[in-house]
């Protein structure tokens, strides 16, 4: 679906009495309000038939169509819409891209939080709620600056994306990664995403890994009848944290990344219903994160390797399949969307860039890999605090990273660094 205003506004010359640069056009209030507005929708992935996204994208498409954009809507799932803009054309500029996604992940037990989950309020100068800082804010705070830039006037072309499943398999991205927009030209991605203000040029790179032990089953009085594929998984994970422990000892850390991880996050076997079972299967589930000396190619066939031999040796039949399979991303910090930012930061904030690393992965490292964009990361709140109780980001960090942006985006159309 698309919408769109008659005669949309692509560029607006400033004129008057209203600030000449993008960054000054910047209204906290607004950018607070629109990022309010988000936190209280709950746009979480917890059952199937439920909408996620598609509160927060009919919020964002009306406002982004407000404004005379070229809006597009596409359902990834049923309740499930990617929101994209496109601001400008001119075929003579570069083209900048703002990313951000529009699910957060479930609140957990709410009686962890002091405060509704879903509050959306500003308090002691702290926007709370899910959300808060992963990543309403970020949102909010470039859909001002796009605006910010567009009403000043610029050459070039300003992609705006609201992304769905984020917080899952990145199937937003990946739509987005595989259309003809993403690949009509795209110089450089700032993703919003929480950071800390930190300039992150690089991502780790994550392995979603299922392996599954086969066995026989029998009943639990009399396991000689079957094989019970639960104790193999002992020595794998056993396993799995030595070869955690060598390959962080021959590698060491990642100077902006940290460490190398294989985390086990899913252990199942039978049911509670049936305690005098003994089950057929018995799965594990690894979260592998990966830094740029740790490629993927051996890496899995270690993996793999040291899952069947245990599996052999307790006659056991294994599966093992990679779910998904990101590699990490290293953008040169001389790329032209790092040096814009990079400037943009120290005009705006009054001091020097730090650069970090994501520790996780975000959209950006699909469509660096899907589509060979040039992503950053850049965003507010806390790098840390994400998808912990009682949620919150500093307002005045959201203001200032619309204004960021804002200031990004002149710099990057003009080529000034």
């Amino acid at each position: 679906m698309t919408t769109s205003k008659p005669d949309p506004a692509t560029v607006v010359p400033a004129s008057g009495d209203l600030p000449t640069r993008a960054a000054d056009r910047i209204d906290p209030d607004a950018v607070l309000d629109l990022a309010s507005r988000l936190v209280r929708l709950r746009t979480v992935h917890d059952r199937p038939d439920s909408p996620v996204e598609q509160p927060a994208a009919d919020l964002l498409a009306e406002v982004m169509a407000s404004y005379g954009w070229d809006v597009t809507v596409t359902d990834m799932a049923s309740g499930r819409p990617n929101v994209v803009a496109v601001i400008g054309g001119s075929a003579a500029g570069r083209t900048l891209m703002f990313e951000g996604h529009t699910d957060v992940v479930t609140e957990g037990d709410s009686a962890a939080w002091s405060f509704d989950p879903y509050a959306g309020d500003i308090v002691d100068g702290f926007l709370r709620g899910r959300g808060a800082a992963d990543m309403k804010g970020g949102l909010a705070a470039m859909i001002h600056a796009a605006r910010a830039v567009e009403q000043a006037g610029f050459a070039g072309r300003l992609i705006v994306a609201a992304l769905a499943d984020e917080e899952g398999m990145m199937a937003g991205a990946k739509a987005f990664a595989a259309s003809d927009l993403a690949r009509s030209g795209v110089d450089g991605v700032i993703v919003c995403e929480p950071e800390a203000g930190e300039i992150c040029t690089v991502a780790k790179g994550a392995l979603r890994i299922a392996i599954d032990y086969i066995g026989v089953m029998a009943h639990g009085a009399m396991p000689r009848m079957g094989r019970n594929p639960i104790p193999a998984l002992g020595p794998l994970l056993v396993g799995l944290a030595e070869l955690e422990r060598q390959l962080q000892h021959s590698v060491g850390p990642h100077p902006e990344l940290g460490e190398f991880y294989v985390t086990p996050t899913i252990v199942a076997a039978g049911g509670t219903e049936q305690l005098n079972v003994i089950p057929a299967v018995a799965t594990l589930r690894l979260d592998v994160r990966t830094v740029p000396a740790t490629p993927h190619a051996p890496l899995l066939l270690l993996l793999e390797r040291l899952a069947r031999e245990i599996a052999d040796e307790a006659g056991l039949g294994c599966r093992f399949d990679v779910i998904d399979d990101r590699a990490p991303v290293e953008t040169p910090k001389d790329a032209a969307v790092v040096l814009a930012l990079a400037a943009a930061h120290r005009e705006i904030v009054g001091a020097e860039p730090v650069f970090g690393g994501v520790p996780g992965t975000t959209d950006g490292t699909i469509l660096n890999r899907d589509a060979g964009l040039q992503t950053v990361v850049y965003g507010p709140g806390g790098k840390w605090i994400a998808h912990q109780a009682d949620e919150m980001c500093d307002a005045a960090d959201i203001a200032t990273a619309a204004r960021v942006y804002a200031e990004a985006a002149e710099r990057f159309f003009a080529g000034r660094w």
